[in-house]
């Protein structure tokens, strides 16, 4: 008769066990710690500017450049991060965050914001104050932009941030004075 008890609580201990496996494997997404993507997009640049009116000149002017108005090296959180941030205003007078010589780990739910936070802050701590979400990571290295939505307040705000949603922590921060 113990035999034949034993067996159900068995098939439920294995059940339980595959289970808890399979949901581990959902949240933590381990393969992600093989995986990487490159990236490398030019530097943003304004819309045309319009051909000037009146005699066509061989000498054009070149294109007005971005005007930096931040930047910071990335310094490593959770996972190693290196690359530089840059907040980039353009002539047209939209702003861009550009990651540029960057390198990260890969994750489920991986962001870039914008915060107001110190980039020497505790891993988990990016989200408590006033951020801006710019959008998903794009790609695990290379140059990438991310387009500042032009209603957004940027004063203040202190660190771009590489931010894993799902478990709350910074892969890496890196410092700017906005």
């Amino acid at each position: 008769m113990r035999r034949l008890l034993r067996r159900p609580v068995t098939w439920v201990v294995v059940a339980v066990a595959v289970i808890g496996a399979v949901v581990a494997l959902l949240l933590f997404e381990p393969w992600r710690a093989l995986t990487s993507s490159h990236v490398d997009e030019a530097l943003p640049a304004a819309g045309a500017q319009p051909a000037p009116a009146g005699p066509t000149s061989t000498t054009a002017a070149p294109p007005p450049a971005p005007v930096v108005l931040a930047e910071g090296q990335f310094l490593s959180k959770e996972h190693e991060t290196a690359g530089i941030a840059r907040v980039l205003k353009l002539p047209d007078g939209s702003r861009v965050l550009r990651l540029e010589n960057f390198t990260t780990s890969d994750g489920p739910d991986v962001h870039v914001w914008l915060t107001d936070r110190g980039s020497e802050g505790p891993d988990n701590s990016f989200d408590d104050g006033r951020y801006v979400k710019l959008g998903e990571m794009k790609a695990t290295s290379g140059n990438q932009n991310y387009e500042i939505p032009a209603d957004a307040p940027i004063e203040g705000l202190r660190s771009a941030v590489i931010w894993c949603d799902r478990f709350n922590v910074a892969f890496g921060a890196a410092p700017l004075s906005l």
